[in-house]
């Protein structure tokens, strides 16, 4: 049951030998799993039994997860961000993979815990054989699928920028303090004041940009698609009232196209009131994965008629019959009766509800593009294109 002295880590300037350097730990282990297996019929949970299966619950516990983060929250994004063609396909096939196994892996070590925390309490002796072998099995095929595919397509692909931004993040996982007790006052705005992220995915030279804004846009928002970001059609749109002053909410953009950025709404809330005083918006689209965001100004337009029927009945049954029983941003009494509202709605309409007259889309006809790309160091990238008068569009880059 003697293991040998750990091998020294490599830096997180080498943030590929770093995960490399975790499967061999993690083979370490299940080589112990595997000599328990063989010791504990014979010899019991003794002292060198629950000495090796706390060794084991202590990585599988602590740094098992960080690895499984690195992967999960850096390395795929990072690779889906750059991936292109046979890279891009290979990426979309297995990275699912991986993310399912992680979580089959993680299923299986809470059935396996279990045993091995009895074994180093020394108060049980079993390991059951046929659980131990599977996750050993799939913890060592998981490894040999990361090792031959998306380790050498990092090597590949990620420049030495990139591969700092992964050793970066990496490092600080590993760095990061235990949470601290709940602060109140102005102790919480310290705590907040050093909350910081330093970005360097990628960057955006002048070279590397469309020449129509939207072009742009479309090739932006179809990366976020690939490196399946969270929500990538979410967007924040910014109106101002009569009065001057602003109001933000989030909202799902339905279609993009050369005339402008469309979502659909309920033109009697407040976001249509809003832009019925005043027809111009900000929505901005933030993909912090990429760690991109995406600014667009200009004046706001209804959709006619019939491209919002279309869209409406194209929405799930329960979506349309909500549109219907919501007067949205008016106040009402209570939950139960927004309930009675939709359960009245249901009745009437059953799987045909129309579209009510005051639902609708709205279309900003973009006046301004601001296409930003986190930098190291704050030193951001920013390319703007505004609209000339004759309809064509200037470019030009602001400073961070």
């Amino acid at each position: 049951m003697n293991s040998p002295l750990p091998d020294a880590a490599p830096g997180f300037d080498r943030p590929i030998a770093v995960l490399k350097h975790c499967h061999d730990r993690i083979r370490k282990q299940l080589a112990t799993l595997e000599k328990l297996l063989a010791h504990l019929p014979g010899s019991g949970a003794d002292e060198q039994a629950q000495q090796a299966a706390a060794a084991v619950i202590k990585y599988f516990d602590q740094g098992a997860p960080l690895h499984h983060a690195d992967e999960e929250e850096n390395l795929i994004p990072m690779l889906r961000a750059v991936a292109r063609d046979d890279d891009a396909a290979t990426l979309q096939a297995l990275a699912p993979v991986i993310l399912e196994q992680h979580h089959a892996m993680d299923v299986t070590w809470t059935q396996l815990r279990e045993q091995l925390s009895a074994i180093a309490a020394g108060t049980a002796a079993t390991l059951t054989d046929a659980t131990t072998r599977q996750f050993i099995d799939a913890y060592t095929a998981h490894m040999v699928r990361e090792e031959s595919t998306l380790a050498p397509m990092a090597m590949r692909l990620f420049s030495p920028e990139q591969m700092q931004q992964l050793g970066d993040a990496m490092q600080a996982r590993r760095n990061a303090s235990p949470k601290p007790p709940e602060m109140t006052g102005t102790a919480t705005g310290s705590a907040v004041a050093g909350l910081r992220k330093d970005y360097g995915q990628a960057s955006l030279g002048d070279a590397d940009v469309a020449g129509d804004p939207i072009d742009q846009f479309t090739r932006w928002f179809e990366e976020a698609l690939r490196a399946e970001v969270n929500e990538p059609n979410a967007m924040n749109v910014a109106t101002v009232d009569a009065s001057g002053k602003p109001s933000s909410r989030i909202v799902l953009i339905k279609q993009f196209d050369a005339r402008g950025f469309t979502w659909f709404t309920n033109y009697a809330s407040r976001k249509g009131v809003e832009l019925a005083a005043n027809p111009h918006a900000a929505i901005l689209f933030f993909w912090p994965e990429l760690e991109r965001q995406v600014r667009i100004e200009g004046r706001v337009e209804r959709v006619d008629a019939e491209e919002s029927e279309s869209y409406f009945h194209t929405r799930p049954l329960k979506s349309r019959l909500a549109a219907l029983a919501s007067a949205q941003s008016a106040p009402i009494d209570s939950r139960a009766a927004l309930e009675a509202n939709y359960d009245a709605v249901a009745a009437q309409f059953g799987e045909q509800p129309p579209r009510p007259a005051q639902w609708g889309g709205y279309r900003l006809v973009p006046e301004y593009l601001e296409f930003w790309q986190g930098r190291r160091s704050r030193f951001h990238d920013r390319i703007v294109y505004e609209r000339q008068a004759d309809g064509t569009w200037s470019r030009h880059r602001l400073q961070p």
